[in-house]
């Protein structure tokens, strides 16, 4: 996937230094609403958290520039047609069941994000950490539905080259994946929403890796991000999550089989404190 950043990303700089007034002006009427092609992006913010709605979902590449575009849709439309490479730690015919933790756990709490998500980024910096720990201690077990409307919605392939990289760490092992998905939704690693697509940048991507003990120099781990290993694997995730029709945003947060948060015009508003968050678990796990 390296090859795909070097000529797009010294256009897309040159695109970014004209736009830049434009988009700062422009900064917080984006941040409440974003409208693509017809399609709302609506940000909540509730109880201290943001979600992002889910809109025009159904796929597709739609680039940031013109460069963008034109690399970033024939990698994509490539990987469409690969063979399809299912990391290791997953199940299903696809490999879209990502599932972490003790098998035997009585309960499962379902997680459906999308990497460049703000309102994802929330959530993980806040209640992530408790998230992790609870699956250790067998409170629950978790699995994982990943999308990539955004790159539609906020244009770029981030969303699809981030969940590919998930791959590749989830092929290393469960926690790597946790950890490194941790990384990538940090105050350090996440870009702004209205900022530069950076997760469509192979060698970002490696950056944040470097910080994973798992992951750190860790060449097979690279050799798949750099060759797009598990783009196919990441289209197929994408495919699995635009399938729950009930999931109107993100982050969206299920406990076996009700959906947990803040009432919301737009839906559940995912819980962003420790403290709702455990409240609103515990109501739901069976005892």
């Amino acid at each position: 996937m390296s090859n795909r950043n070097n000529q797009a990303n010294k256009q897309a700089a040159r695109e970014r230094l004209r736009a830049e007034r434009a988009r700062q002006a422009k900064k917080e009427k984006v941040r409440r609403q974003l409208i693509v092609g017809g399609a709302i992006v609506a940000v909540l913010a509730i109880a201290g958290g943001i979600g992002v709605a889910v809109t025009n979902s159904g796929g597709g590449d739609s680039g940031g520039t013109a460069a963008d575009s034109a690399g970033g849709s024939q990698v994509w439309a490539k990987a469409a047609k690969a063979k399809l490479v299912k990391p290791a730690n997953t199940s299903g015919a696809n490999g879209t069941t990502v599932v972490i933790g003790k098998p035997d756990a009585k309960n499962t709490l379902s997680l459906f994000e999308d990497p460049r998500c703000p309102g994802c980024a929330n959530f993980e910096q806040n209640v992530g950490a408790t998230v992790e720990k609870d699956i250790k201690d067998g409170r629950y077990k978790a699995t994982y539905h990943l999308g990539t409307f955004l790159d539609t919605n906020l244009k770029g392939t981030g969303s699809k080259n981030a969940l590919s990289a998930m791959g590749a760490a989830l092929n290393v092992s469960p926690d790597a994946f946790l950890k490194y998905k941790y990384a990538l939704y940090s105050k350090t690693y996440h870009p702004d929403e209205t900022g530069p697509d950076k997760f469509a940048d192979d060698s970002y991507l490696i950056k944040v890796a470097d910080t994973v003990p798992a992951l750190k120099g860790n060449a097979a781990f690279q050799k798949d991000v750099k060759g797009g290993t598990f783009d196919r694997w990441a289209l197929e995730m994408s495919t699995e999550f635009n399938g729950h029709k009930e999931v109107a945003s993100t982050p969206t947060l299920k406990v076996n089989d009700t959906v947990i948060g803040t009432d919301s015009a737009q839906g559940k508003v995912a819980p962003s404190t420790v403290p709702t968050f455990n409240s609103m678990v515990d109501k739901e796990l069976k005892k």
